[in-house]
């Protein structure tokens, strides 16, 4: 018997409940891991309250990012053996599997192994985060050391994978926060300038940080009332890349000066990366390359047992965290 994490009715983290499960052997394509560490992400809250971008089948399970010890290969499946230590990437759906257990099914594309460096708490959190923004940087983007980089919400994790990411290619990362609490600390994890929206004027700021030209690429999970302002900074032929939607309100779109400076608004999510395998394995192959050089870091804001799960959720979204929260299993 393995216990899982399942919620049979859409809500708060109160509706996550613990069951007891026998977890079939792996399938053809597939692979079961014994979990290590869970890493959490907002998706899987949104998932919960019935508010991403597919609805959950209920009673659900969830959860994209997982590692541990491969114990059951199933039919089809090469390169893995019994025993590997392994991570899983999202490019599933929640639907079909969840990693929230201490016993997990998992697609073989979705399995990595991940850089033997890492603990398994670290392997769990660098996924969704670094393949977001590198997908994101360096696909659509394709940034280069000429370009300026406005990153809202900066001190989430995929904020803090972008830092970075960034800082690789040699172009210039811009924080953005909404108090002071964080600036020090976004500075400390590569912000070359870290503007706090609360205090700061963000149009003035950015003009005087690009010479009036403003940014070439905004890479923001926010859109809703800061929408318009942002695209007052964004540069002629600029490219602003939306991840999500924390601010649930209407995202109104300045036409005339979009249509005068050319720019383009494009929608991005993970899958744009883990759904091809071609991109996958470059992005992979891209992140750990830079993990080896160091120009790459985990970023774990706090550890949690896995039987404080429903607490883990409620510190996900009181949104304090800097960086990854973890689950140890």
């Amino acid at each position: 018997m393995s216990r899982i994490v399942r919620f049979a009715a859409s809500g708060g983290p109160e509706v996550l409940t613990f069951e007891d499960v026998v977890v079939p052997d792996a399938g053809p394509g597939e692979v079961r891991i014994q979990v290590k560490a869970i890493g959490i992400n907002r998706a899987e809250a949104m998932f919960r309250q019935d508010a991403y971008i597919e609805s959950p089948n209920l009673p659900a399970r969830l959860g994209y990012e997982a590692s541990g010890v491969i114990d059951s290969i199933g039919e089809g499946v090469t390169g893995f053996r019994l025993g590997d230590v392994v991570s899983t990437i999202p490019a599933f759906s929640m639907n079909q599997y969840g990693m929230y257990g201490e016993v997990v099914v998992a697609p073989v594309h979705a399995v990595v192994k991940h850089p033997p460096s890492l603990s398994h708490e670290e392997a769990a959190s660098i996924w969704m985060m670094f393949v977001t923004a590198y997908g994101a940087l360096i696909e659509s983007a394709k940034l280069t050391p000429q370009d300026v980089v406005l990153i809202p919400a900066a001190s989430s994790s995929v904020g803090l994978a972008a830092i970075q990411i960034t800082n690789l290619v040699g172009a210039t990362p811009v924080a953005l926060t909404r108090t002071r609490a964080k600036r020090q600390q976004l500075l400390d994890a590569g912000a070359k300038h870290v503007i706090v929206t609360g205090e700061q004027d963000l149009v003035a700021e950015v003009l005087k940080i690009t010479n009036g030209e403003g940014a070439r690429v905004i890479f923001d999970p926010v859109g809703g009332a800061s929408f318009p302002k942002l695209m007052e900074v964004l540069a002629v032929e600029g490219i602003f890349l939306l991840y999500g939607a924390l601010d649930d309100g209407a995202t109104s779109i300045p036409v005339l000066d979009f249509l005068a400076k050319r720019q383009t608004i494009k929608a991005h999510n993970i899958w744009q990366t883990s759904g091809d395998p071609s991109r996958l394995k470059e992005s992979v192959r891209y992140i750990v390359q830079g993990f080896a050089s160091g120009a790459l870091k985990p970023v774990i804001d706090k550890v949690f047992p896995f039987d404080e799960i429903v607490e883990v959720h409620r510190y996900l979204e009181a949104n304090g965290q800097f960086g990854k929260v973890v689950v140890t299993v």
